[in-house]
Order: C-alpha cells, then sequence, then structure tokens
C-alpha cells in the first residue's frame, strides 16, 4: 500500500470549485438566517406584550371588585341613613341620636362615594393600557407570521431555485418589517 491519500470527487464538488461556490443557495441561506432570527425577536415580543395586557385586564377586574365593594359600603351607609330617618318619623325617641347618625352617615357616603369612583375610573385606565397593549401585541403577531412566511418562501426558492419568488420573500419580509416598527412605535 501507498502512503499516498486521494480523494475522489463528485461532479458537485467540482462545479462547486469552478463556480466559487453557489451563492444563490448561500444568500438565501444567510437571508433565511437573519429572518429567522427577526422572527424570534418579534415573537419574544409579542409574547411580551400579550403578557402585559392580561396583567392590565387582572388590574383592572382588581379595581372593578374594590369599587364594587365601595359601592356596596355606600349603599349599607344609605340604608343605615334611611333607617334613622325612619326612625325620627315613627318614633319620638332620641330624635337627637337619630339627627347625628343622619348627618354622620351622609358624609360618610361622601368620602365612600368618591373612593369608588377613584376605583372605577382606575380600573377604566387599566382596561385602556390593555387594550392598546392587545393593539401593540397583534402588530408584533402579525409581524411574526409575516417572518414566517417569508422563511417558508425562502425554503421553497431553494429548492425550486425559481428567482421569481425572491419577489415573495422580499415583500413579505417588508410587510414583517413594516408591521414590527407599527409595534414599536405603538401605532
Amino acid at each position: 500500500m501507498s502512503d499516498e491519500e486521494f480523494e475522489v470527487r463528485g461532479p458537485h464538488d467540482e462545479k462547486l470549485e469552478h463556480t466559487g461556490g453557489d451563492s444563490f443557495s448561500s444568500k438565501i441561506a444567510v437571508m433565511t438566517a437573519v429572518l429567522a432570527t427577526a422572527g424570534a425577536f418579534f415573537s419574544y415580543q409579542a409574547g411580551s406584550t400579550q403578557n402585559e395586557a392580561a396583567m392590565f385586564k387582572n388590574d383592572a377586574a382588581i379595581k372593578k371588585t374594590e369599587a364594587s365593594d365601595k359601592w356596596n359600603f355606600y349603599q349599607a351607609k344609605s340604608n343605615k341613613q334611611n333607617l334613622a330617618e325612619l326612625a325620627i318619623v315613627i318614633t319620638n325617641i332620641n330624635q337627637d341620636k337619630y339627627t347625628q347618625d343622619i348627618q354622620r352617615y351622609g358624609v360618610e357616603k361622601v368620602d365612600i362615594k368618591k373612593a369608588a369612583e377613584k376605583l372605577e375610573f382606575e380600573s377604566q385606565e387599566f382596561n385602556e393600557k390593555s387594550e392598546a397593549q392587545m393593539h401593540v401585541h397583534h402588530r408584533w403577531a402579525l409581524a411574526m407570521t409575516l417572518i414566517q412566511i417569508a422563511i417558508s418562501l425562502a425554503a421553497i426558492t431553494l429548492l425550486t431555485r425559481k428567482k421569481v419568488l425572491m419577489i415573495g420573500v422580499y415583500g413579505t419580509s417588508l410587510g414583517g418589517l413594516i408591521f414590527a416598527v407599527l409595534a414599536l412605535l405603538h401605532i
């Protein structure tokens, strides 16, 4: 046996050597990697904004429940005030006490009403923040979907070697980038 090594080369290897490689495939491979990276970022952003929207919606529900509790307390004070007013009309017993109770309940109700209205306002603010985040989430999700379509088109382009399909890759990539910019700008 000889100490010399030899290599068996196939027709594909020789063609690559003479053409300097397949630049079409290389360009698509690099573009696919860039698109996949962008898609991963868009996916993360979509999930993040969806979680923020859910948290705002949760905060809105908590504030709404607290407001409901305050309105129930307000109603209880109103009932006590009404009973004190009724006691003055029906009986002649201790009218000064009932008059003081009526005034006290009236004053307490003012503070309770303000607190309940403030909580309702905060609940509405959280709902609006949630809706705004869901809008941004939809932008990110659409951007991610378009990038995934672009990656699929790039794979089909590579397999079929039809360069005309690159128009679809560029178009859907551009669409994805536009929606990503809209999401970044909260538009």
